[in-house]
């Protein structure tokens, strides 16, 4: 069970530097334009913004990582920053009525909290 546990709070991390990376280096390139569907003119007005968003979804990887190397408090810190992912996946998927962004984000975070559960 514990590398089912750890399996999933890697994936959420990967994931997370992902959209780190996304948001940070291609928010108005080709790549980050088609995964967050928006108009050029759109991503550079709030390019600042993706930025500061990024860093934040980095700070998310960067917990996660640190559960997985924290083998003393793994379950404790797993728990914690899996359930920042969860919210912030129901609340971003809420006010952007993309319920994508949930089945992306939320879904990988509670299957890691059930396995962290059972």
């Amino acid at each position: 069970m514990k590398y089912l546990q750890i399996f999933f709070v890697a994936l959420v991390a990967f994931e997370h530097i992902y959209f780190m990376i996304l948001e940070m280096y291609y928010w108005d390139k080709p790549k980050g334009l088609k995964a967050f569907g928006m108009k050029l003119e759109e991503a550079k007005s709030s390019k600042t913004l993706a930025k500061n968003q990024g860093l934040y979804n980095g700070f998310l990887a960067a917990g996660l990582i640190w559960a997985i190397i924290n083998k003393n408090n793994f379950e404790e810190l797993a728990f914690f920053f899996l359930i920042c992912v969860t919210i912030a996946g129901v609340y971003g998927s809420y006010t952007t009525k993309n319920i994508k962004l949930f089945y992306v984000q939320s879904i990988p975070a509670i299957l890691g909290i059930l396995t962290l559960i059972l």
